[in-house]
């Protein structure tokens, strides 16, 4: 330790700071200081500081809806896909399965008759109750997507409790069919991250929907139709209930309307997307674009 303060000590001196030049002192920060210590200035000072962030958030939130791969990063979630990015004229409709079977029939009989193809999320304790509805929908060629076994909500449920939830169903389906479930649809479309990454992990592709027909609201033929007929878009995919009071009536007018546009309609498996996919912060999936390289 350097003993130069204590020798000019003895001899009268004392080591003085460096004097601020006159620049300095007058300079911005000097100013910015004697402002900031004026409360009503701090105050101002903070709110346009969050105001700044909250443009910053925007401007990124902004960025990832125009750019799915920005998007992704950004929301650091784990998504199920709602909708997909097609070129053809191509959408999915969908039935959830987990309470009655009435309309089961005259469902199936509508879609063969007007020669379509979709899939029903079936729960375990359905296919107990209705085995025969569940090789019925396979014979005539329908897909069969899992919709956990009790109906639970995942979102509650531990690591093995998600898994005990879809391999018991899936077990239920695969003894009557021969074929094993690879979609995955959360009962009362709650999910959280841990749903979606154990069953992606489990094999499963997490699927939710993007056009809610409501039909079990029992709001009336017409709101169904409505609903599901209004700014239809490719790689829509579109929620019913098997179950549902005015399903057979409304159905017939959806698929026509669909088809009168110029829509196939294919199951869900079917119209997601093969290789490299990404997903957005608003649930659609996309293909990951790749450029070649240069020659």
């Amino acid at each position: 330790m350097s003993n130069k303060p204590l020798k000019l000590r003895e001899k009268g001196l004392t080591l003085q700071p460096p004097p601020e030049s006159p620049a300095l002192r007058a300079g911005p920060l000097s100013r910015l200081k004697d402002f900031l210590r004026k409360p009503k200035a701090r105050q101002v000072a903070i709110q346009t500081g969050l105001l700044l962030c909250l443009a910053a958030i925007s401007t990124a939130y902004t960025i990832g809806l125009n750019d799915p791969a920005t998007a992704v990063v950004a929301s650091k979630r784990e998504l199920p896909v709602y909708n997909v990015e097609r070129d053809d004229k191509v959408l999915s409709i969908s039935f959830d399965a987990s309470w009655g079977a009435d309309k089961t029939i005259p469902i199936l009989d509508i879609l063969d008759e007007h020669d379509v193809k979709t899939t029903f999320y079936l729960v375990g304790n359905w296919v107990d109750k209705y085995p025969d509805m569940v090789t019925e929908m396979f014979n005539r060629g329908h897909e069969i997507g899992n919709h956990s076994d009790t109906h639970a909500h995942m979102n509650k449920l531990d690591e093995q409790g998600i898994k005990d939830e879809l391999r018991i169903m899936s077990d239920k389906v695969e003894k009557l069919t021969g074929v094993r479930p690879t979609l995955f649809r959360a009962p009362y479309g709650e999910y959280n991250d841990r749903v979606v990454s154990v069953a992606r992990a489990e094999g499963y592709e997490v699927v939710q929907w993007n056009v809610d027909s409501l039909d079990w609201k029992d709001r009336g033929t017409a709101d169904i139709i409505k609903r599901c007929t209004s700014n239809v878009q490719n790689g829509d995919i579109v929620l019913f209930h098997n179950d549902s009071n005015d399903i057979v009536n409304a159905l017939p007018t959806i698929i026509k309307h669909y088809q009168g546009l110029g829509f196939t309609i294919i199951p869900t498996g079917e119209i997601l997307l093969e290789g490299e996919t990404t997903i957005d912060v608003q649930g659609k999936q996309h293909p990951v674009q790749t450029t070649e390289p240069k020659q």
